[in-house]
């Protein structure tokens, strides 16, 4: 008898405890709604405290909501919002109604606290919030997940998720703010500080071209910066050798807080949408063994140099670089793997090939390209700033370019620019007049005499000769420094850039 008892309570034990994740309540605090509510109806300064931040939204209560509202309204017309001027508001309103009418507001302000733990109270309240929303982000996922959608697969339900944290995250968040004019200053001098330890004028991570860091300073830190360029002139092997310059120079030592912090160079994240990483890594390959890379890929490498080759890539294997080749990616995505790249290894540089490759947001629905390409610049600007990197991104440019007599590309060149210039902190052009040249050698028209053919296919191969391994990277746009032409080396065989002799330079 005292055995079946003992089994029924049991039983009954696990039936309570199955139904108690139904029985659950949403995370909420009344009592915390009714006390900001009240200090802010006896202390409008109390408004100020949470403005920022709250929203009416935020409140669980429909009546807390719209009291939270009104005060809201009145407050930012510069008028006072208490109990005597909100009742004209609420003598017909049924939500108030419900709650016992305007004599609510006196409750409510029978439950204030003082104005100085208003924030407190207002942080709870926005905590609880999100904390709401992540349950039901959670039963969206869950939901997703069951539903059999052919079209709807894993990896894309995946990146949605992501996406919906990442909003809620950024939301409304009370972090941020106005900061002192002491704590802004006291950042400036650090970033000035860093530069004088590199004793020269680099703030940012080095490129590793002398003419160019003269120019930039370095890559900042939250800067948006966008290489564009034609097709064939070299956008991803100067990507590809600033990244791996960034990475050969990267020194770090240990801060206050006892991370590694970078007092050189960078660690490198590689987003290549058009190549695969074992061929990025054969153009670096070739790059620091002068060894062609059609060679390498096809096998053709003499004997006598293949012991270069070996101790190279041993070389190479030691950089703090990170590749990710996955194609199409969003922008939600790259986000979350620059982040964990970042939390795990650290991270300096991300640089992206290429900007028209990225795939719109899941779930995004935008007219045209234009609003498309919108939304991701001010997504790697938002990264950019995130993070606190700068991030590379190179761009394609329109065909208006190759209508023009002179080739050499404008800011208005940008292929669907909307807020490519806009939102870029930095816009860089690469040009390479050596590739036209060699597709326009002259031919000798009918009506044309043989000595002044001769003349201009002279013309032609002196441009040619001038042209020769020359690359011009134009700096169109800086908003912190100037913008020109920096002249480089470039040697097509081995993908490789370089620093432009001096007196080159000064001969040109």
């Amino acid at each position: 008898m005292t055995t079946t008892m003992t089994d029924g309570r049991a039983a009954e034990a696990r039936d309570a405890g199955a139904l108690a994740p139904l029985l659950r309540r949403l995370p909420h605090n009344v009592e915390a709604e009714m006390a900001l509510l009240g200090a802010i109806l006896i202390d409008n300064r109390a408004y100020e405290r949470v403005s920022d931040f709250l929203r009416p939204e935020h409140f669980v209560l429909n009546e807390h909501a719209r009291v939270f509202e009104a005060c809201a309204r009145l407050i930012e017309r510069g008028q006072i919002a208490d109990p005597v001027t909100l009742k004209g508001w609420f003598d017909q309103d049924d939500a108030l109604t419900q709650a016992g009418g305007p004599a609510y507001l006196i409750t409510l302000a029978d439950c204030a606290v003082t104005p100085i733990n208003a924030a407190d109270y207002g942080r709870l309240l926005h905590d609880l919030f999100q904390r709401r929303e992540l349950i039901a982000l959670g039963e969206d996922v869950v939901n997703r997940a069951y539903a059999s959608d052919i079209g709807d697969d894993a990896s894309r339900q995946i990146e949605m998720a992501e996406q919906g944290l990442y909003d809620l995250a950024t939301r409304g968040s009370y972090e941020g703010g106005f900061e002192s004019f002491t704590e802004t200053m006291t950042s400036a001098l650090r970033i000035a500080e860093a530069a004088h330890k590199r004793q020269g004028m680099l703030s940012g991570v080095p490129s590793g071209f002398r003419d160019l860091d003269g120019k930039l300073g370095g890559l900042h830190p939250s800067d948006l910066i966008i290489l564009a360029g034609r097709p064939s002139m070299g956008k991803t092997a100067l990507a590809t050798n600033m990244a791996f310059n960034a990475a050969r120079a990267y020194r770090s030592e240990a801060g206050a807080d006892g991370r590694a912090r970078a007092t050189d160079g960078g660690i490198v994240g590689f987003f290549s949408l058009e190549m695969s990483r074992e061929q990025l890594a054969t153009r670096i390959l070739a790059e620091q063994t002068r060894i062609p890379s059609d060679r390498i890929r096809r096998g053709m490498v003499a004997a006598e140099k293949f012991p270069d080759l070996v101790t190279a890539s041993r070389d190479l294997q030691r950089l703090p670089m990170f590749i990710d080749d996955t194609p199409a990616l969003s922008i939600s995505a790259m986000r979350t793997r620059a982040r964990r790249l970042k939390r795990q290894h650290g991270l300096g540089l991300i640089v992206i090939d290429y900007l028209q490759l990225i795939a719109p947001s899941p779930g995004s629905r935008h007219d045209n390209r234009v609003q498309e390409l919108s939304e991701i610049t001010r997504g790697l600007k938002t990264l950019a700033k995130e993070l606190e990197v700068p991030v590379l991104a190179l761009s394609q440019l329109s065909r208006a370019v190759e209508q023009r007599e002179d080739k050499r590309p404008q800011l208005a060149d940008l292929r669907e620019s909307g807020t490519i210039e806009q939102d870029a902190d930095v816009v860089m052009f690469i040009f390479r007049e050596q590739y036209y040249l060699e597709r326009t050698e002259p031919s000798q028209r009918p009506d044309e005499s043989d000595d002044k053919f001769q003349k201009r296919h002279l013309d032609w191969m002196q441009r040619c000769e001038r042209a020769h391994n020359l690359a011009e990277v134009m700096i169109a746009k800086q908003r912190h420094g100037p913008i020109g032409t920096v002249k480089l080396f470039f040697e097509g065989e081995f993908t490789r850039f370089g620093d432009l002799d001096p007196r080159d330079a000064a001969e040109d």
